[in-house]
């Protein structure tokens, strides 16, 4: 990290999600606002903010419903992202406040759910 880079000096490179329909769940998730980096791939590999991509990977497997997809999101304006998404037809949870986040959770076609989260990020560079 150099001074004039004040933002942290690792972050979180790969998460995976691994779904019987990449093309549905990569479908579903860009609805979210990720960025799709390879379009054509049987594979998804989405872009998130501050460059964490999210490697959606073939499986045989189901997974039962309900199933926490092992990461959760975070928006700047939940109330306007659960609205955006109310319209986009994901059909949100309602919001419920915690001591630190006000959330709501998704489901995405493969099964998983997906906690979307207030951000509680701090004033600095990220």
């Amino acid at each position: 990290m150099t001074q004039s880079d004040r933002r942290p000096s690792v972050w979180v490179g790969h998460i995976i999600l691994r779904v019987r329909d990449v093309a549905a769940s990569k479908a579903f998730l860009t609805k979210l606002g990720m960025r799709d980096v390879v379009p054509e791939a049987s594979v998804g590999i989405l872009e998130l903010r501050g460059g964490t991509h999210l490697v959606i990977l073939p499986t045989d497997q189901p997974v039962a419903n309900d199933t926490p997809a092992g990461f959760d999101l975070m928006v700047d304006d939940i109330e306007a992202a659960h609205v955006r998404y109310l319209e986009a037809g994901i059909d949100p949870s309602p919001m419920v406040s915690g001591k630190i986040h006000t959330s709501f959770e998704i489901r995405e076609p493969g099964g998983h759910v997906i906690t979307v989260n207030s951000t509680h990020v701090s004033d600095q560079p990220v």
